[in-house]
């Protein structure tokens, strides 16, 4: 093992600060996209607070379950120290390809929410260029914040 992958933080640490970071990330995304939809302008404030409330729990419990199944798969019991990049690649896939699904089911199918003439849509999967671009950026952020060293400051407790 190199030192920089001995600096990683343990599994657990790992995994608490990934959800915290995709948390913050994803509500600071919803908040910056959502008037790119049309509850922007047909909504209520208190729909728009519930929109982007309920869209970022659904993105945690997305981005949490993207990575235990990739962990589940690639992962090994040394994750973080070993297999960072597989997981990864593998969690941005689940995530990116459930989140294509959800535009295509929620708009096309169910029409549970409708983009604005302002949002860019991605030609031939319809989808939101935001939504497609927030799946791609919180979780590279959250992932590779999530496992970068803590500070280690002269007599601190381990924990």
């Amino acid at each position: 093992m190199t030192s920089q992958s001995l600096d990683r933080p343990h599994w657990l640490t790992a995994l608490r600060r990934f959800a915290l970071f995709t948390l913050l990330g994803h509500l600071l995304w919803e908040v910056a996209h959502i008037p790119l939809y049309t509850i922007w302008v047909e909504g209520t404030w208190g729909e728009i607070i519930f929109a982007v409330v309920h869209c970022t729990g659904g993105d945690l419990l997305i981005a949490m379950s993207s990575l235990l199944l990739a962990l589940f798969i690639f992962g090994t019991g040394a994750w973080p120290q070993a297999r960072v990049y597989p997981v990864f690649g593998a969690m941005l896939a689940i995530g990116f390809g459930y989140t294509i699904f959800s535009e295509w089911l929620n708009i096309e199918v169910r029409e549970a929410w409708t983009y604005r003439d302002i949002m860019p849509v991605i030609p031939f999967i319809d989808a939101g260029l935001t939504p497609m671009l927030q799946w791609l950026i919180v979780p590279f952020a959250a992932y590779f914040g999530a496992l970068q060293p803590g500070s280690k400051r002269k007599g601190a407790p381990c924990v």
